[in-house]
């Protein structure tokens, strides 16, 4: 199994299943956010397929076609209100209003500046808060009409461990934004849980991606977890599925810390 890979035959049956379901996913154009949106289309739900650049979204819908699967290509940037209302307009004509959003879009295009927090800019934490936190609470106003209105809605909101625990790496300001955001998921639950709706964060430990320059670095990450590997984009996407299924549905207001055993909870 690659990276980005569901489960083959994991979702097939029983209450993992997600029929009659549409599923948004940011940043959904690689890595995590392509494993999340092929796990939920492997489950059977129609997956709007988001990400910044066009031909990313454009290969994972194709991908997913190709396996049976049902998705649609929506690139737009998640910080930008006006594109943000076009793709689900889009959404709406092609399957319907979002069932399921997956708010996973959450690195800059070109990087983070990774710096302490007395150094850094103010336009980058300023960037941070508008993509970790403002665009989740956007995202969230626009779908919930539907799902209130449908009686039945998940929100899923892409987490980091960097949330609950301080790091000498220079993410102060995203670590802020994700903390937010965990709270927004929390009050969300409360509010919305009465009609169906429920709301939760995945809290990520170290993810597959990383590059090997030869330092050794690598291989001490890997070494640094209980289980000795590193996150995929599979095993986020089967958590986003759990979630999303009959199986997740008592699951409410949380943070799972989904890590290896890299424990960051509070």
């Amino acid at each position: 199994m690659t990276d980005g890979e569901a489960p083959t035959g994991a979702w097939d049956e029983g209450p993992f299943r997600l029929p009659n379901r549409t599923a948004l996913v940011t940043g959904a154009g690689r890595g995590v956010g392509e494993g999340i949106a092929r796990a939920l289309a492997a489950a059977g739900a129609a997956v709007a397929v988001n990400d910044l650049h066009p031909d990313r979204a454009d290969r994972v819908v194709a991908e997913i076609a190709a396996a049976g699967g049902r998705a649609s290509a929506v690139p737009f940037d998640v910080t930008d209100a006006e594109g943000l209302a076009v793709a689900l307009e889009r959404i709406r004509e092609t399957f319907g209003g979002v069932d399921i959003l997956v708010h996973n879009a959450g690195i800059p295009d070109g990087g983070s500046t990774m710096v302490r927090f007395g150094d850094m800019p103010s336009e980058a934490w300023r960037q941070q808060i508008e993509l970790n936190l403002v665009a989740t609470m956007r995202l969230v106003q626009a779908v919930l009409p539907h799902q209130v209105a449908r009686g039945w809605g998940r929100i899923i909101h892409i987490s980091s461990g960097a949330s609950s625990r301080g790091l000498a790496l220079g993410v102060g300001a995203y670590g802020a934004a994700k903390a937010g955001s965990e709270a927004l998921m929390r009050h969300l639950g409360v509010e919305y849980g009465p009609v169906g709706i429920t709301a939760n964060s995945l809290a990520l430990g170290i993810m597959t991606g990383l590059e090997d320059s030869g330092s050794g670095l690598l291989q001490r990450l890997v070494q640094s977890v209980p289980i000795r590997r590193l996150g995929t984009g599979a095993d986020v996407g089967a958590a986003a599925v759990w979630l999303s299924s009959a199986a997740g549905g008592f699951v409410n207001s949380q943070v799972i810390h989904l890590n290896g055993g890299t424990v960051f909870g509070r």
